[in-house]
């Protein structure tokens, strides 16, 4: 299985989102888990929460997310970021402030934000500590920093039917709060368990081939649809 230095190397990381196919792959398979609430919806309400009036995004993928809070916040001053090019013009094609930009040089003033997010990302980043210090650098006094991110377990389950193991990053559930606790002094941690339903075994391998096409292809047949469980958390650091 990928290891955590793959994660990071820019050529993988360029290669997975060269275009928006993987991420859009991916994210299709995904509900709500036993509490009846999505991962995206407990990050979308504590960052509306907050009435940020500047709000920056680093890796903000296809634009979803974004468009989400400004559909509920149209006020907020939103501006995503993505090193991805085609992630840039996705975004902007849902209407939302975006450019291209690297996560640890961000062109944003000191303390010119109140809020910034970082939603399944910064298990990617080559310097997380010099990312965290970036994000620390542009939110003012009080401001907030949102991150979504995966544990140990998401989706184990299918990895190891297809003969591989959990997947360890540097930047996990098990791990999140530690990391963003040397850089901000209060973290709060919310764990959030969801479901990937699979309606066949095509659908699950491809849904390997976009990071693993070796999983994919050695993932054994089976017949009709299958459900396993996915394990996020979700956390805001002041």
């Amino acid at each position: 299985m990928d290891s955590t230095t793959h994660l990071t190397e820019s050529d993988h990381v360029a290669r997975q989102y060269r275009s928006t196919d993987n991420l859009r792959t991916r994210r299709d398979v995904w509900g709500p888990g036993p509490e009846g609430v999505s991962p995206v919806d407990v990050l979308r309400t504590l960052v509306v929460s907050s009435q940020p009036k500047r709000l920056i995004e680093i890796g903000c993928g296809t634009g979803q997310f974004a468009r989400s809070v400004l559909d509920e916040a149209p006020d907020v001053d939103y501006v995503a970021t993505d090193l991805s090019p085609a992630m840039v013009e996705a975004t902007r094609a849902l209407g939302v402030p975006a450019e291209v930009a690297s996560s640890d040089v961000l062109p944003f003033g000191d303390g010119t934000c109140d809020a910034a997010v970082a939603a399944w990302m910064l298990y990617h980043v080559p310097d997380l500590d010099g990312t965290l210090r970036e994000l620390r650098r542009v939110l003012r006094d009080g401001g907030a920093l949102y991150v979504a991110t995966n544990g140990r377990e998401h989706l184990a389950g299918l990895l190891r039917e297809a003969g591989g193991d959990a997947l360890v990053t540097q930047f996990m559930s098990e791990n999140a709060a530690e990391v963003l606790g040397r850089h901000f002094e209060h973290v709060v941690q919310r764990d959030v368990e969801t479901r990937a339903t699979f309606a066949d075994h095509a659908a699950a391998s491809a849904y390997l081939a976009t990071f693993s096409p070796d999983l994919a292809q050695s993932l054994p047949h089976f017949e009709g649809p299958r459900t396993y469980a996915g394990h996020t958390a979700v956390l805001s650091a002041h």
